[in-house]
């Protein structure tokens, strides 16, 4: 026999738990990628690239070196891919190429 007095807590707990499955996070990953870009040729390239890799979704973090001729990528893999972000590069003027 169940005691109806444990109806209500049982609501609740099934209405806490379906909501926890319909607001979790997708499993995404950060990653982090260096592409190689070889068509920087002066101190003010990494600026442009830098924005350009910016604009796109899901990227956190960028770093360019000038003098190694990359750039260092964080980025959500759900938002955004590898192909996305030489994307980015090419259409900030500066092919690349992914290190890893």
């Amino acid at each position: 026999m169940t005691n109806i007095t444990s109806r209500p807590f049982q609501h609740l707990l099934i209405t806490f738990a379906l909501s926890a499955l319909v607001t979790a996070p997708a499993w995404a990953a950060t990653k982090t990628v260096t592409p190689f870009v070889p068509g920087m040729t002066c101190a003010a390239c990494p600026f442009t690239i830098k924005a350009g890799l910016s604009k796109a979704e899901g990227v956190s973090k960028t770093e360019v070196q000038f003098e190694q001729r990359e750039a260092g990528v964080t980025f959500d893999d759900a938002k955004t891919n590898v192909q996305k972000l030489t994307k980015a590069t090419q259409d900030a003027g500066y092919p690349s190429t992914m290190n890893n």
